[in-house]
């Protein structure tokens, strides 16, 4: 069999059955209206013995096919992952709930045990919730360790169904001995605001298993947040704290704090966007000082920070041995402030983990700070008086929210510059930077250093999504812009490029033991569209192919994509 045609039924046996008891359709923009054009799946479905795992992202899947196939599923007992985001494109809001409830009861019949219920980018709203809910009650998810729902509309209302739907589930789980344990839960961009926050803090603190909690973007205020700090007290096990780009105010960046000082295993908290102020800061540090002994990342950018605060959070981190990165941009420490910060990080011999100051703003004089937040109370307590009617219109409302619709904080997060996404990149912080943002973060990126390139490709791409054309061709044009400027200078250093890169995927051994990165699909993705491209040195093509064919534990997360990569590899290398 020719060497293409072995590419090629490697990349077809990856869009199907990938992984020992996974079946996935991922990515294949299938539009399955009835229950014949979902024929090929349901017939893979029931032929598919000890199935575990089912792939529907990226596909958009109507009510009669939703129904075929949870009638195909009815006795998949061994069934345990279902990742269905991004699978209800263009579909009515109408018509998901009844979607969902069918897929979820063919799960109940079938006795399933889940661990993985992904969900997200399902425009969905709070009836979307309601189409679960039985499901999330249910003995179905007593097991369920990885709850995703981010970008789903779900709103106040949805927030309070999911609340009280996690904690039957968890009382249910436990009188029969196997206590729910949660252990991911994501949740950014639902629009929960304090009154949802406040209902999900409640059923965290009863779960207290928790590792990841992710709810940015929400327009949570200190009343939701100091719940949230209450709640994540109980959850000794924590590792990733994501709350950026919501409103703390000092309020709630003391509770939170507080609330740190018990914990041991975070490793990354990420207040960016917050508003935590220099109370809040100094606050945190000096949580940092009693606790957090494992700290890899703190993001405290865009905080209205001042100096004094920031120093005191550097000093706190001294003895943090396994910091790895510390963002303090964005804030107002004047150019003075800035250089003393650095100079105090240099003297701490942490000088390299401190992110760009770049787009810190100048020294201010503080108004009354109290005042302040007095004023912004009272924001607070007006948008409050209007949570019951706004979710009464969320509740009733069939058609998509629209962006005017969405309440926001009372202090509205600053736009992300190039440095903010680099550091901490989201796809919505790169369609943020405007029709320029390939120009701009071609600006940014030191193309003659080597491994500074490398990391802003894969921090560039890590946000690439198949199923966004927007967010794919920012991604795309910017990964073009640095990577042309990075193989046209005349002094480029290509085959240093492609080392290090095989480096940070894992792929290849680093003399100066440098961790590679976890890989996602994008990054192969990214480095797919990248070879087909003029700027591309051929000469490196047999190499990258080289590396693709092997089997590495660092690609398997992503066999579809590397199967991709891998036979493009094969078509573009010429022919001997």
């Amino acid at each position: 069999m020719a060497s293409d045609d072995v590419a090629q039924l490697a990349d077809s046996l990856a869009r199907t059955q990938v992984g020992e008891g996974e079946l996935s359709y991922k990515g294949q923009g299938l539009k399955l209206d009835n229950a014949q054009s979902a024929e090929e799946i349901v017939k893979a479905i029931r032929e598919f013995e000890g199935l575990q795992a089912l792939r529907l992202e990226g596909n958009t899947i109507g009510v009669e096919a939703a129904q075929a196939i949870a009638k195909a599923l009815e006795d998949k007992s061994d069934f345990q992952f279902c990742y269905w985001s991004d699978m209800f494109t263009g579909r009515l809001r109408s018509e998901i709930p009844p979607a969902l409830i069918s897929l979820g009861a063919s799960l109940m019949a079938a006795g399933a045990r889940l661990k993985v219920l992904d969900l997200s980018d399902n425009a969905f709203g709070p009836d979307g919730v309601k189409g679960i809910e039985k499901l999330l009650k249910s003995t179905a998810c007593h097991t369920l360790q990885e709850l995703r729902l981010n970008n789903c509309g779900m709103g106040i209302g949805g927030g309070k169904i999911l609340a009280a739907a996690l904690t039957e589930c968890h009382k249910k789980s436990s009188e029969v001995g196997a206590p729910l344990r949660l252990k991911v839960f994501i949740a950014g961009r639902n629009r929960l605001e304090n009154d949802g926050a406040t209902a999900l803090a409640h059923a965290f603190q009863l779960i207290g298993s928790l590792e990841e909690i992710h709810m940015p973007q929400n327009g949570i205020n200190h009343p939701g947040v100091t719940a949230l700090a209450s709640a994540v007290q109980h959850n000794p096990e924590l590792r990733v704290l994501n709350l950026n780009d919501n409103t703390f105010t000092k309020k709630g960046a003391i509770a939170m704090a507080q609330a740190l000082k018990h914990l041991r295993s975070v490793q990354v908290i990420n207040f960016g966007d917050c508003l935590v102020r220099s109370e809040g800061a100094v606050a945190i540090a000096e949580a940092l000082k009693e606790g957090l002994p494992i700290l890899k990342e703190l993001n405290l950018s865009f905080g209205e920070i001042a100096e004094e605060a920031a120093v005191a959070v550097a000093k706190a981190v001294k003895h943090k041995d396994q910091l790895e990165k510390l963002d303090l941009n964005g804030n107002s420490f004047g150019e003075e402030g800035c250089q003393n910060l650095r100079e105090l990080m240099e003297s701490l011999n942490m000088g390299d983990l401190l992110g760009s100051l770049s787009d810190d703003e100048d020294e201010e004089e503080d108004d009354d700070e109290d005042e302040e937040e007095e004023e912004e109370d009272d924001d607070e307590e007006e948008e409050e008086d209007r949570d019951e009617d706004e979710e009464n219109e969320e509740e009733g409302d069939d058609e998509p929210p629209k962006l005017s619709q969405m309440s926001t904080p009372p202090s509205a997060p600053r736009p992300p510059d190039v440095s903010s996404f680099l550091c901490f990149p989201s796809p919505d912080k790169l369609l943020r930077l405007g029709n320029k943002r390939a120009e701009l973060i071609q600006q940014q990126v030191d193309v003659t250093d080597v491994g500074k390139t490398v990391e802003a490709f894969l921090k560039i791409s890590s946000v690439y999504k198949e199923e966004d054309p927007e967010v794919k061709a920012a991604v795309l044009d910017s990964i073009d812009a640095v990577l042309r400027k990075t193989f046209t200078m005349p002094s480029a250093q290509t085959f240093s490029f492609i080392s290090s890169l095989l480096v940070m995927l894992g792929l290849l051994k680093s003399e100066d033991k440098l961790k590679p990165v976890p890989v996602v699909a994008g990054h192969l993705q990214c480095l797919e569209h990248a070879v087909k491209q003029s700027y591309f040195p051929r000469e490196h093509i047999a190499v990258l192919h080289a590396f693709m064919a092997r089997q590495n534990k660092s690609l398997e997360s992503c066999v579809s994509a590397r199967d991709s990569l891998r036979s493009t590899l094969q078509r573009l290398q010429p022919e001997s």
